[in-house]
């Protein structure tokens, strides 16, 4: 009963589709980043996958709620309860014991002094002792294993839900570096347009997540094409339900506008990057991480257009909080890379 640690160290990636906690070095929660909430007791009912479970499915005295968007704090009273919920999930913790609790927590590098004092403030009202900030690429070049001290440069993509992040790192800080709300969410907001505009079907959010995973890529020049998928919706005409056939070509045409906006930003930061660092970058290429990475030929798109060799991150999904982990675990030696308040 009182062998509880004295201090809890735990590192997480509060994303806006997922959230991932890592306490010594395992994940011990992974789960989407969405609430459910009784609308006549104004009582969080469900968190992470039961919550999941009941989106877009609900009647009108329960409602989900996904309190980030964009990678920031949307909802603050909504993501104060979301962290608490996933905390109480943790094996060990024990909010009404009050434990030594420091988190540390990875944010996208574009938001603002404001957006950065919601999520202390949400982790400190959920029972956080102490609060430390790490911007998302600098956590996922640590979990990726890169030196983010080396005077030569590197550059690091982050796709995630709701913002794809790009940083050159050297020295250890951020050479140059683009944020930009376009990212896991928005290609799904483009799935459901193409699919209602080009069939005349209505499909939800976890659907057109599903078509992404299943069937999404941002080529048709992959080695392994997959076979045409089974989608289920609404006739926008008749309001019945019926099926359709997809295929990933389509995929690939629906989402070019944003993935062509991912890679504009790529070609960005590359053209703000110092000549010296630029050169390093030659050798070293692009390291992907996130979700995002995953989507099939992104990367074979990113490396024609940049002529730079990219990498995917052996396991994209949980470089960042596995790089947030490792810097909670050696403060001292990486203070340098936290944010300050």
């Amino acid at each position: 009963m009182f062998g509880l640690l004295l201090r809890q160290d735990i590192a997480i990636d509060l994303g806006t589709a997922n959230t991932v906690i890592m306490v010594d070095g395992e994940v011990v929660v992974d789960e989407p980043s969405i609430v459910a909430i009784d609308t006549t007791k104004d009582k969080v009912i469900a968190v992470g996958q039961e919550a999941l479970l009941m989106h877009e499915k609900t009647h009108k005295n329960i409602r989900t709620v996904r309190p980030l968007r964009g990678g920031v704090i949307a909802d603050f009273k909504v993501a104060e309860a979301m962290i608490r919920g996933f905390l109480e999930k943790v094996p060990g913790y024990r909010r009404l014991l009050k434990p030594n609790l420091r988190l540390m927590i990875c944010i996208p590098s574009g938001i603002t002094e404001v957006e950065e004092r919601a999520v202390r403030d949400s982790a400190e009202r959920a029972g956080a002792r102490e609060t430390y900030l790490i911007h998302e690429p600098m956590a996922a070049a640590l979990g990726m294993g890169l030196d983010v001290e080396a005077p030569e440069g590197q550059m690091v993509i982050d796709i995630g839900g709701g913002t794809t992040e790009i940083a050159v790192i050297a020295l250890g800080g951020i050479v140059c570096d683009r944020s930009i709300r376009i990212a896991g969410d928005e290609l799904n907001a483009d799935i459901v347009e193409y699919v209602r505009r080009t069939h005349n079907l209505q499909i939800g959010e976890r659907t057109a997540e599903m078509i992404k995973i299943e069937i999404g890529a941002a080529t048709i020049d992959i080695d392994d094409p997959p076979p045409n998928m089974q989608v289920r919706g609404k006739d926008i005409m008749t309001g019945t339900p019926r099926h359709i056939s997809v295929s990933y070509r389509e995929i690939v045409a629906a989402l070019d506008k944003s993935i062509s906006k991912i890679i504009e930003a790529v070609m960005q930061a590359l053209a703000a990057t110092p000549p010296e660092i630029a050169a390093d970058l030659v050798e070293h290429g692009i390291h992907m991480a996130g979700g995002g990475a995953l989507l099939r030929g992104l990367d074979k798109r990113i490396s024609q257009q940049t002529h730079l060799p990219v990498q995917i991150a052996e396991d994209p999904l949980r470089a960042i909080v596995r790089g947030t982990s490792y810097a909670l675990q050696n403060l001292g030696k990486f203070h340098f890379l936290l944010v300050k308040s």
